[in-house]
């Protein structure tokens, strides 16, 4: 059962991340054509920051997941590095149990309403000239937040499977 959702939370955090890529290039075309346009052909568009500001969000939060699954991300190992094995994975099965996947899935669940309701309604940016509909934005936000909170679940859970498994020389009897 462990195994089929440490594969099942790879695979959405891999789908999200090629989302991310999605964005990212989407990203770069609209900043290229708005530095063309602008520049160029003294003609700017009404709505490259809309597109920057939400594929730029898009990006950071479909790739988190990612990353974590991938050990990829920045960590502090001055003290870590100086304890025994079973006391960090304790501490990260723990924080990421306890704390961190609960919190993410609580941020997925209101994302998720506020798409549903941004959808429903056809909220628009209020504040754009170009005034794009928002739910787009906000169900990238929802997909990458449950990305999220699937991958720290995950990966406490392999913490605490890690935890049972160290080697007794980590910690005397």
């Amino acid at each position: 059962m462990l195994n089929f959702l440490i594969r099942f939370a790879n695979g959405v955090s891999w789908c999200a991340f090629q989302l991310a890529g999605v964005a990212a290039v989407i990203l770069t075309a609209a900043m290229v054509y708005e530095v063309l346009a602008r520049y160029i052909f003294a003609a700017p568009t009404v709505w490259a920051f809309d597109i920057a500001y939400m594929a730029n969000g898009a990006v950071f939060l479909l790739g988190i997941a990612f990353v974590l699954r991938e050990d990829a991300h920045i960590r502090i190992d001055v003290l870590r590095s100086r304890l025994p094995a079973r006391f960090n994975h304790a501490v990260q099965g723990g924080l990421y149990l306890l704390v961190l996947a609960p919190f993410f899935g609580m941020l997925f669940w209101i994302a998720a309403s506020h798409t549903l309701r941004a959808w429903r309604t056809g909220e628009v940016e209020t504040v754009s000239p170009w005034a794009p509909l928002v739910w787009p934005f906000y169900l990238c936000i929802a997909i990458g937040l449950f990305a999220m909170a699937l991958q720290l679940a995950v990966e406490g859970l392999r913490a605490v499977r890690d935890l049972r498994s160290a080697a007794p020389k980590d910690c005397p009897r």
